[in-house]
């Protein structure tokens, strides 16, 4: 598949992903800004950047004394300060944060491997992943206006259920 910029036709004609007879048309003499692209780069256009995600990790297993899982996951904060909310119990608890990725595909990738690595050095319980949630920014905020979805995190920290 050959990537072209939004509005500009294919060498082919066909218009691109856009489709026959949709290129765009300027009128004669108008010129279009060009930029410069170093050999062997890509066209990023704002699909390929990254965007905000709302990321809910849930965890349960085992019982383990409070107070090793609320210092599990204080100290997971501490390394990775992107945490914005932990809630807590002595089976289970939940993450929530912002990632910023390109893509659905990369947030669920770094918050499926975020309890498992660092369970040693945070020495969180040995629970496993029993629920993800990953949504957008826009959708984030369209829940909690309709009164949806979670209310925005604060106070922030980790905090018994």
């Amino acid at each position: 598949m050959r990537r072209v910029r939004p509005g500009t036709v294919s060498r082919g004609g066909t218009g691109g992903a856009r489709g026959a007879g949709s290129a765009v048309s300027r009128a004669v003499g108008e010129e279009r800004a060009l930029t410069s692209v170093a050999t062997g780069d890509r066209y990023e256009g704002p699909e390929d950047l990254p965007r905000l995600w709302h990321v809910t990790l849930s965890v349960s297993g085992e019982e383990a004394p409070l107070k090793e899982v609320r210092r599990g996951l204080e100290q997971l904060a501490h390394d990775h300060p992107f945490l914005l909310t932990s809630r807590y119990a002595n089976d289970h608890a939940e993450i929530r944060y912002w990632e910023e990725a390109r893509d659905l595909h990369d947030a669920a990738a770094v918050a499926l491997r975020l309890w498992g690595e660092h369970r040693q050095t945070a020495k969180l319980p040995p629970w496993e992943i029993v629920g993800l949630e990953v949504i957008d920014r826009e959708t984030y905020h369209l829940r909690v206006a309709e009164g949806f979805g979670p209310p925005p995190a604060s106070p922030v920290g980790v905090h018994p259920f």
